[in-house]
């Protein structure tokens, strides 16, 4: 069995967005191993000074599903590109998590009904991390 699992660079900041992940959407953290851990040596110049207490590889569970975490090489945050999206049962649990994740960001597209969903919104987490939240099912079928 294959698995894939987003793995997000947070470029310094990783442990503030554990932090808020927890908080916000429930989620429940796993494994972190900082950079100065590292059982083989991290070369020099592939990290800025004082990079030995940031996090080389962290995991975190929002949902049941697997979220891998760093802190990367550098302090220059590069999230574009892609959105991380929720599908959920309730417009309650949308509602909830949509909230968690704005907290702080910026939303994009706020919660309301659209043609494929009868709850679908879209925002940016204070990381820049772009989320989209939506029910599964119509608007017809009345979730």
């Amino acid at each position: 069995m294959a698995e894939l699992s987003p793995y997000l660079y947070f470029s310094g900041r990783c442990e503030e967005a554990i932090r808020f992940y927890e908080k916000s959407v429930g989620a429940e953290p796993g494994m972190l191993m900082r950079f100065r851990e590292s059982p083989d040596p991290v070369p020099e110049e592939l990290l800025p000074p004082d990079f030995g207490d940031k996090v080389m590889h962290a995991e975190i569970q929002i949902k049941g599903r697997v979220l891998l975490l760093s802190d990367g090489c550098n302090d220059q945050p590069q999230f574009s590109g892609f959105s991380l999206a929720f599908r959920v049962d309730s417009k309650e649990e949308a509602q909830e998590l949509f909230n968690g994740l704005a907290d702080g960001g910026e939303v994009t597209i706020p919660l309301g009904p659209t043609f494929w969903s009868p709850c679908y919104g879209m925002c940016t987490d204070r990381f820049g991390i772009s989320w989209m939240v939506m029910v599964s099912g119509t608007p017809e079928e009345g979730n």
